[in-house]
Parts: structure tokens; C-alpha cells; sequence
């Protein structure tokens, strides 16, 4: 394989993100390419070096995989319900096709190329609609609670249990409180991803891929990125770099 690493050694590490109006500064209200600080600051805990990817012509995602060591699909926005067949919930939000065609291309090429990919929150929504699988489109109405989302614009903790045997129950052995906050979540899952954890409820909390030892394509429901946890992100780095050379 031909290495893309960069003058620094560290693997390069894509994180999606999206256009919307910012403002910033005493002036400033443009649209822009919008990106937590969390999701970069995550990656450079863990040794990566990390690029962000706003959305582009889907035809670009083969050249830009090309280009990365490993993927990280972000949260965000509900993925339009269109993709999975289904007419919007009240609730859902409103679709963004540029950013939703263009992770999923990049999902597409990632896989194809066999780059580690990490999604999380929407991410792994979208790894699950790439499979074929479906959402529960307002989780609330499903579980009888508002646990997984309960003050919008804060994240709460809320325990979830690892299936043994799975790349994310190695990385994560024992149950542990993570940081939510969404509405949605996995109704059937996607061909070929099996389910790797689950919160209290039954509600599942993370799906992967299964394959040679070595592969990491794996999704988590929760935002590993506002905790100091990095045991997630240490295992794509690290799959990041074994990909290399």
C-alpha cells in the first residue's frame, strides 16, 4: 500500500463536518465549515493528525480517502429518512443532502480501500443506512423515556454494556457511562454489521463490522469526544498506522 502519512509520522485522520451560518469575532456572520473542537482535539490526544472534510462533490471521495489513514464520520444533523425509505418523522429534522451524499461516498470509498473508520452519533446512523438498515426516527416514542437526549444542547451520561467477543467490547471490557445526546437511533440493523453494545433500554449503542482481526470499522451512538476516555480513538490511530507503509 502506498503510504499517505505525513512529514510528521502521525496518521492523518478525516473528520466530516458541515457548511452553516457562524458568527465569530465582533463582525463576522458568513457561512462556514463548521466543526466542534472536540472531534479534532480527540484525534490529537491520541497521536493522530487530524483534517477536516466539508462537504464536496461525491465523485471526490475516492481521491480523498485516497489521501487519509482513517475516517471519522461526526455527529450532526438526522440523516434524511429518504435514504432508508421512510417519510420524515415530525420530529427529524431537515435533511441535508450535500453533507448526507458526501459522508456516505466517503463511508463507500473508506470501506472500499479498507481505511479504519470511526463513526459517531449521526456517523454511526449513517454507517447503518449505508448497510441497508433503518432508523427509529424519534426514540422516545420507542423507549417511554427522554434518557438518551434529555436537554437539548446538553450531553448526559447514561450506562451502556458491551457485547462480548466484538472489537468494541476489546476496546471497552466492562460497561461504562458514556455522553448522549440524540433523539434517533438503529430500528433494523444494516447487512453485515452486527450490534456491539447497548444501553439499559436495549437501544443500540454501537455497531461494527466484523472481519480480519485487524479491521476497525466501527460506530458508536454516544460522543466519546466530550469525555476524556480515549480508548476509542487510541484503537483508530492505532489501526490508522498499522494501515500505513
Amino acid at each position: 500500500m502506498t503510504s499517505r502519512t505525513n512529514q510528521t509520522g502521525q496518521p492523518l485522520i478525516g473528520i466530516t463536518t458541515y457548511f452553516t451560518r457562524a458568527r465569530w469575532g465582533v463582525a463576522w456572520d458568513q457561512r462556514a465549515a463548521l466543526l466542534p473542537g472536540a472531534y479534532p482535539e480527540y484525534v490529537q490526544r491520541a497521536g493522530g493528525l487530524a483534517v477536516m472534510l466539508p462537504p464536496d462533490n461525491p465523485a471526490a471521495a475516492p481521491a480523498v480517502t485516497g489521501r487519509l489513514d482513517g475516517l471519522i464520520l461526526a455527529g450532526g444533523e438526522d440523516v434524511d429518512p429518504a435514504l432508508y425509505g421512510e417519510e420524515p418523522h415530525p420530529r427529524t429534522g431537515r435533511p441535508v443532502p450535500e453533507r448526507d451524499l458526501w459522508e456516505l461516498a466517503l463511508l463507500d470509498a473508506a470501506l472500499r480501500r479498507g481505511i479504519p473508520v470511526l463513526g459517531i452519533c449521526r456517523g454511526m446512523q449513517l454507517m447503518n443506512i449505508h448497510a441497508g438498515g433503518t432508523l427509529n426516527q424519534h426514540l422516545p416514542e420507542t423507549v417511554g423515556h427522554k434518557g438518551h437526549n434529555p436537554r437539548f444542547g446538553t450531553f448526559t451520561d447514561h450506562l451502556v454494556e458491551m457485547v462480548p467477543g466484538t472489537l468494541t467490547a476489546r476496546l471497552m471490557p466492562i460497561p461504562v457511562d458514556v455522553a448522549t445526546h440524540h433523539h434517533q437511533g438503529v430500528a433494523q440493523l444494516g447487512k453485515g454489521l452486527v450490534a456491539s453494545a447497548h444501553a439499559e433500554d436495549g437501544t443500540i449503542e454501537a455497531v461494527e463490522l466484523p472481519g480480519d482481526d485487524d479491521r476497525f470499522v466501527l460506530g458508536v451512538q454516544w460522543h466519546p469526544e466530550v469525555r476524556d476516555d480515549l480508548r476509542l480513538v487510541r484503537g483508530l490511530v492505532t489501526a490508522a498506522a498499522g494501515k500505513r507503509g
